[in-house]
């Protein structure tokens, strides 16, 4: 899932690059062993033992991108009946909350990777806005209700209705922003210590604590006001609803800032329709199942609420430098990413126990920190297992899914394929090849 981007070519025949259209870590060659930024012939294979593979392929970053993959399709398909690994109704994380973050966070390693060197940054620069506007454009297309689901063969979207935010729109604001800090803001320094990797990439770490720092001005100090929204509702044409806020500060469902500001901006009718917190105690009464709405449910339980909101996004894009800093290499790899990783999650806990709660419709701090911290240890320990000791054949199968991870994202996690196979059917649409095999019969 790390979008379609081009390769970033290097002076440095052994470099790490991300070839993220490909979705892999892929060596480059020296100028003159390919055209036009494209991708080179591929080099004769080294031995899966020889040094030479090891410098030219970092393994960990295919299994990270794979088993977060995986953990997107297992919390889609079972979260529905199995409520403890969904997405959390609002305060809390559960294992569904982990796969934003965790895509964030490799694409991170992978930029740091793939700007390793950049010879010409005005050309560096270009490339990086175009691949970030045709990822929001697949994004747009993909979640802006372009399909209307798996039992629906129609298409097509009301341009006045259109989802304008969504996952791939979330990660190329996090990739053009992390992408352009490490074009422009990494440091020469050379690197013999913990110390000087935190000088070298001191105006990188400015920009994410100016980020961190905006968006909890703008969580806790912006006046929210009362509002109101319509929908419609069976049996009727409209009907409208009418929330009380006047408050600053508040994180919750109803009065938040994130909500207001993708209310302004956005508009009310390019949000998502189906909020996370109309699972939440406070309007299901099967939570934290969707149910029917309970008798004194408040009033803002049905209004849309995108959990890819303009506000949460600016924070998703500290979790990207985060993954960022990660990927540059220094000695000690595993020490340097062990500490600042349990760093984040005593961090985190100590916020979320102060008050300031780990929420993923908010993203904030505290849930940013220990997701990242989490990504972290994770990483850390691939890294470890699949490139320090060359243990691939146990992640085989992670490794091909990262490899392929825009594809198996599109295609599953979009509900393409599922349509894909429901457009054939035998005179009915119900008599389709799934139901032919017994699934969803």
């Amino acid at each position: 899932m790390g979008g379609s981007y081009e390769l970033v070519r290097t002076d440095d025949a052994a470099g790490h690059v991300l070839d993220l259209e490909a979705g892999r870590c892929a060596a480059v060659y020296p100028k003159g062993g390919g055209g036009g930024g494209g991708i080179a012939p591929p080099p004769v294979p080294s031995p899966p033992s020889s040094p030479a593979s090891a410098r030219q392929r970092l393994v960990s970053l295919d299994v990270f991108r794979g088993i977060t993959v995986l953990l997107m399709i297992l919390v889609d398909d079972a979260g529905a009946f199995l409520p403890a690994i969904n997405h959390s109704p609002w305060d809390g994380v559960t294992l569904a909350d982990f796969v934003m973050p965790f895509f964030l966070f490799i694409v991170g390693v992978a930029l740091a990777l793939a700007y390793k060197r950049v010879p010409n940054k005005l050309e560096a620069t270009r490339k990086a806005i175009l691949r970030a506007l045709k990822l929001f454009c697949v994004g747009l297309v993909l979640q802006g209700g372009f399909f209307h689901g798996v039992r629906s063969l129609t298409f097509g979207i009301d341009m006045e209705k259109i989802r304008l935010m969504g996952i791939l729109q979330r990660i190329a604001i996090a990739y053009i922003v992390t992408a352009l800090c490490e074009i422009w803001l990494k440091g020469d320094d050379d690197v013999d210590s913990g110390f000087d990797l935190l000088k070298r990439n001191r105006y990188q770490l400015f920009i994410g604590l100016i980020v961190m720092i905006t968006y909890m001005g703008f969580l806790y100090g912006t006046y929210v006001p009362d509002w109101e929204y319509r929908i419609s509702v069976p049996g009727s044409t409209e009907k409208t609803f009418f929330v009380k806020c006047s408050v600053r500060g508040d994180t919750g469902p109803g009065c938040n800032a994130v909500g207001m500001i993708d209310r302004k901006i956005l508009g009310i009718q390019h949000l998502y329709g189906r909020p996370v917190y109309a699972r939440s105690k406070q309007c299901s009464i099967n939570s934290p199942q969707n149910g029917p709405l309970r008798p004194d449910a408040p009033s803002w339980c049905q209004a849309p609420f995108d959990p890819e909101g303009l506000l949460s996004s600016v924070m998703a894009i500290v979790t990207c430098l985060i993954g960022l800093q990660y990927g540059h290499k220094h000695k000690e790899r595993i020490m340097k990413w062990l500490i600042p990783s349990f760093s984040m999650l005593i961090l985190a806990f100590s916020l979320d126990f102060f008050g300031m709660h780990m929420n993923k419709p908010l993203y904030t701090v505290s849930y940013a920190l220990s997701t990242a911290g989490a990504a972290g240890l994770l990483f850390a320990g691939i890294y470890a297992l699949v490139d320090m000791y060359g243990h691939r054949r146990p992640t085989a199968v992670m490794e091909w899914m990262g490899t392929h991870a825009l594809m198996i994202y599109v295609l599953i996690a979009c509900n393409i394929l599922p349509i894909f196979i429901h457009g054939f059917y035998w005179r009915e649409p119900k008599n389709n090849l799934l139901r032919l095999i017994g699934v969803g019969a």
